[in-house]
């Protein structure tokens, strides 16, 4: 904050943080283009495509979590529906380019241009932020796991190591990309250039340059140049400290087209304390202040925000279900509006990502109040042209009678339409405020409501209040309830309004001096008055729908909140501007479509049970089908036809059940072998990681193995001399949550259980428990280790070490002990072009089970017995792994959208209460047709509820069903696993696609790395 008054003192701009004096209102800010193309340029207002000014409101969607192509029709429909124009995709640079040599943009979910071509066919722009890194709490933040090793530098600058490592991933994908350009007759409109990574500058007064950061991103951008890309380019910072990159601060290197922020206001981790050191003290539903830091660091540019809070993720020991309290749908309306209120032209919902918990759309593709709340917007500001060039002209507490009132008014220097936002002057206040409002109009100064009533805001709510608003050929002069949206249907205009129930509002529309209540259904306390040149209307508006009719036979529809929540404005066009006389409306659950062939209006969507809708439609329709089937039609009238939707959408699943088990640890057993694939000696005495081992051992660390996911497992052994070791000292390093457990000549001798705060940890074991080999026997001794890693750190951080920074054998003071030999198993293909390049090798670790397949379907039987399993409570009998495997059928039928999750529990949750007395110190992993679908550790907690979508499991035949169970206690271990359906849709979508590409079966070849 100090730094951001000293430059504002610098720039001679005179203000107080939290309120700029008003803007200068010139419509003559510069138009930018990047010199490549006009078809994408931009201002100090807004971006324009085609020549269009646009309000960008975009999704955000991650395909590599979500491997099914088949179904991100589905989700971005979803998104369309809700009435947002974009949609952006980060890329994985370590998803497509998993081993050096190696680019997949072929491989099921490795080709996501079927994302680029549905926004084309589906009508929404399209932001593309390739990386090459990203965060996004992605595995060393998107990097491939093989530059983690410290051999290509520091990342993230000049290195010729480095540029050589990203090189080829970032010109492929401009490759990929180029025909999708919005400029090849695609819908893809910028192109970020790295991603939250402010550092041009090694001290931002003084301007001093960080050459090898800045060469960087000449580096990037003329490699997107040189491989076809030539729409603007971005990026965006990641947090209001840094400045950098944009060509109104500086003309340093590296600069790009358009700068923006991100930001997650609410922290964005269900941990409060990871957010304290960027946020400063958490205080709920406390907005931030990004108005003064776009008038330095981007003045000439839009107000853009490509990232904003959609949701936080949850780490290890965070809540079951993430933490929805104060990132719900009062978040959505309080701090998307207020983005509106400091003239923002971009907000970002994220959307289906299992990390971004309590966003619109969730995991299980479910759809609840935070996007209902967010669609109230969306829709808003489809229709709200002149919100894309505005002006802030004030924002303080003067425009109300209530001091307890802030007001922001954006008014367009072109049209005159203004918008007041008025919210609580504390946002963090929850109270009910009532108020006056004083407003500017084409028709002179105002205090409304004008006829009685007032304004209300109660609780974390805010309000954008419109004067001279264009729809269609009309104006509403004022409203004191909110625009929905509009449509232009047989040449009249249809309004749409929304209050909270209970509330009133109050209108003027200019053009027409009569009105009448049509339609009321909970409207109360209705008074109509005639103007010289206008009607205006006040009302209460209770549940229900209402509809005044206007004097020439246009109508305006008052809501309340439900209602707004369920009306829907599907457009009939594939132009992400299209206009709003090509749009119809309805109001089942969701609706995904509309088309009208000639007298026959189409409507597609799902609803979970029978149901009313209402369509305003043209007169000239005399059928409306839902899902292809005729519905009969209960009235016509006052332009509204009445239907009924009758469905009753059931489906059960089968009980998990007829489970097989076998020996998932066969590595601790005497006469193991060794010699396979799978096993790599690990014997370099150097290391080019920055983090150097302990001088006693060889390099243990995993990665420079070429090791790099999952579990993986250590085998060394020693020799027992006369005065033999008491035990081994191990220090290993595997991010947060992790743990390990050892053993000594199959004996079980420890574990280092995790906690969720430590990604480091020393342990001694004792050889108490154990038996060494006699020291004449002449045979060694076997340590085994088994390690469970949980990912790479982000940023620089990626360069942390995974595995063993010290191994050192202790016993009688004054001895001296050395392991023979240490060899080191992970997952199957080990630095070789990935063995299963559909499912990605993050996909599996180092465990036996893993290795050889059994997780695939089609894996042999043979090795697997009878398990010694109560139905779906899966033992393991003091400390080791177990495997537990069952092949379960489905059959949904065509027509439902059937939404499955599996819920792992164990003796420390409420839901399940053991008989046996076995502990919950274990790890799980869940498995699903091969796809790895949850991490379940009951003793450090987390999620117990992994939602599967179709094309994972098979919806029409066999499913394979593999939990790898890791008790890390000598007393042994139990879970319960359970699968139920979330929900059940009638529903227009294909669920019946054929998905068997995305499940490759077993091959013979997995047997090599046993």
């Amino acid at each position: 904050m100090a730094l951001l008054k000293k430059l504002l003192a610098l720039l001679g701009v005179t203000a107080t943080i939290g309120s700029v004096a008003a803007q200068n209102n010139s419509t003559e800010w510069p138009v930018h283009d990047n010199g490549l193309t006009d078809l994408v340029q931009w201002d100090h207002y807004s971006f324009f495509v085609k020549g269009q000014r646009l309000f960008v409101f975009s999704g955000e969607l991650h395909y590599w979590r979500y491997p099914v192509p088949e179904l991100w029709r589905d989700l971005l429909e979803k998104v369309r529906a809700a009435g947002f124009n974009a949609f952006s995709i980060y890329n994985h640079w370590g998803w497509h380019n998993p081993v050096p040599g190696v680019l997949d943009f072929e491989s099921g979910a490795h080709d996501f241009t079927t994302l680029l071509t549905l926004a084309k066919e589906l009508g929404m722009y399209v932001i593309i932020r390739p990386g090459p890194y990203i965060n996004a709490e992605a595995n060393a933040g998107g990097f491939p796991l093989w530059v983690t090793t410290g051999a290509y530098g520091g990342l993230r600058d000049n290195d010729p190591r480095y540029t050589e490592a990203w090189t080829p991933y970032m010109a492929e994908m401009a490759k990929v990309v180029k025909p999708h350009l919005i400029t090849n007759g695609g819908n893809a409109i910028l192109y970020q250039i790295e991603n939250e990574y402010s550092w041009q500058w090694l001290d931002i007064e003084n301007r001093v340059d960080n050459v090898p950061v800045q060469e960087y991103f000449e580096l990037m951008k003329h490699n997107a140049w040189d491989n076809g890309i030539d729409v603007p380019l971005m990026h965006n910072a990641p947090n209001m400290r840094g400045f950098s990159w944009s060509k109104d601060f500086s003309d340093a290197k590296g600069n790009v087209d358009v700068v923006g922020l991100d930001s997650y206001p609410s922290c964005w981790s269900c941990n409060l304390s990871e957010c304290t050191g960027t946020n400063g003290v958490y205080v709920p539903y406390k907005t931030q202040n990004y108005y003064d830091y776009f008038t330095i660091q981007s003045p000439t540019q839009p107000n853009f925000m490509p990232e904003f809070q959609g949701g936080s993720y949850n780490p290890w020991g965070g809540p079951q279900g993430g933490c929805p309290g104060d990132i719900g749908a009062d978040f959505a309306n309080i701090f998307y509006r207020n983005l509106i209120y400091q003239r923002k032209l971009n907000a970002e919902s994220a959307t289906a990502t299992s990390y971004d918990y309590s966003s619109p759309i969730s995991e299980s593709r479910s759809i609840g109040s935070k996007y209902y709340e967010t669609k109230l917007l969306t829709q808003f500001t489809r229709v709200a042209r002149d919100l894309a060039m505005t002006d802030r002209l004030g924002n303080d507490a003067t425009y109300t009678n209530n001091p307890a009132i802030t007001t922001a008014e954006l008014r367009n220097p072109e049209t005159g339409a203004a918008f007041y936002v008025v919210m609580h002057a504390d946002s963090t206040s929850s109270t009910r405020e009532t108020f006056k409002l004083d407003i500017e109009t084409s028709a002179g100064e105002l205090t409304v409501p004008q006829y009685g009533g007032e304004v209300t805001i109660n609780g974390h709510q805010a309000k954008i209040l419109v004067t001279d608003f264009k729809f269609g050929s009309k104006t509403l002069l004022y409203s004191t309830a909110e625009v929905l949206t509009y449509a232009v249907i047989d040449d009249k205009e249809v309004l749409v309004l929304w209050v909270p129930a209970g509330e009133s509002g109050e209108f003027t529309v200019s053009g027409v001096r009569t009105a009448s209540v049509s339609s009321c259904n909970g409207c109360a306390s209705v008074g109509i008055y005639s103007g010289r040149s206008n009607v205006t209307v006040t009302f209460t508006q209770n549940a229900g729908k209402s509809i005044v009719t206007l004097g020439d036979g246009s109508k305006v529809v008052l809501l309340d909140r439900s209602a707004a929540y369920l009306f829907w404005s599907p457009s009939l066009s594939d132009d992400p501007m299209a206009p709003a006389n090509s749009t119809g409306k309805t109001s089942p659950l969701f609706v995904r479509s509309a088309a009208i062939d000639g007298r026959k209006l189409h409507l597609t969507g799902d609803v979970a049970n029978s149901t009313a809708i209402s369509v305003f439609a043209p007169k000239s329709i005399r059928t409306v089908t839902w899902n292809g089937k005729n519905l009969e039609i209960a009235s016509r009238g006052d332009g509204v036809i009445t239907a009924k939707i009758d469905v009753a959408p059931s489906f059960e699943l089968p009980r998990l059940g007829r489970w097989k088990q076998t020996d998932g640890l066969p590595e601790i057993t005497k006469d193991y072998d060794t010699t396979g694939e799978a096993w790599i000696t690990a014997d370099n005495l150097n290391t080019t990681n920055p983090t150097k081992p302990a001088a006693n051992n060889p390099v243990l660390y995993v990665d420079d193995y070429g090791i790099h996911t999952g579990a993986h497992i250590y085998r060394a052994t020693f020799p027992t001399t006369s005065e033999p070791p008491t035990g081994v000292y191990v220090n290993a390093v595997g991010g947060l949550a992790f743990g390990y457990s050892a053993w000594l000549n199959s004996q079980f001798i420890g574990s280092w259980l995790g906690r969720s705060w430590l990604d480091e940890q020393g342990v001694t074991f004792s050889f108490s428990n154990a038996t060494l080999n006699a020291a004449d026997a002449g045979e060694d001794n076997v340590l085994v280790i088994v390690m469970d890693n949980s990912g790479h750190d982000q940023r620089a951080a990626a360069l942390n070490p995974r595995g063993i920074t010290n191994a050192t054998l202790v016993g009688p003071s004054g001895s001296e002990y050395a392991f023979r030999e240490w060899k080191i198993a992970g997952a199957a293909g080990l630095g070789r072009e990935p063995i299963d390049p559909v499912r990605g090798i993050l996909n599996e670790g180092g465990f036996y089970a893993e290795r050889i397949g059994l997780h695939l379907p089609g894996a042999p039987e043979a090795e697997f017995e009878a398990a010694a399993t109560s139905g779906d409570i899966l033992q393991v009998e003091g400390a080791g792994v177990r495997v537990f495997r069952t092949v379960v059928p489905l059959d949904v039928p065509n027509g439902l959208d059937v939404s499955i999750s599996f819920r792992l529990t164990a003796p420390s949750d409420e839901t399940f209460v053991t008989a046996t007395g076995k502990t919950n110190q274990l790890r799980a992993l869940l498995f699903v047709n091969g796809y790895q679908y949850g991490r379940f550790n009951p003793y450090i907690g987390h999620q117990i509820d992994f939602p599967v979508p179709p094309g994972i499991l098979n919806y029409n035949g066999d499913n394979t069903i593999l939990v790898n169970v890791w008790s890390q206690s000598a007393d042994g271990a139990e879970m319960k696993i359970e699968w139920k359906v979330d929900y059940v849709h009638d529903t227009s979508y294909d669920m019946t696609f054929d998905s068997s590409y995305l499940r490759p079966e077993w091959s013979e070849e997995r047997l090599d790395w046993a």
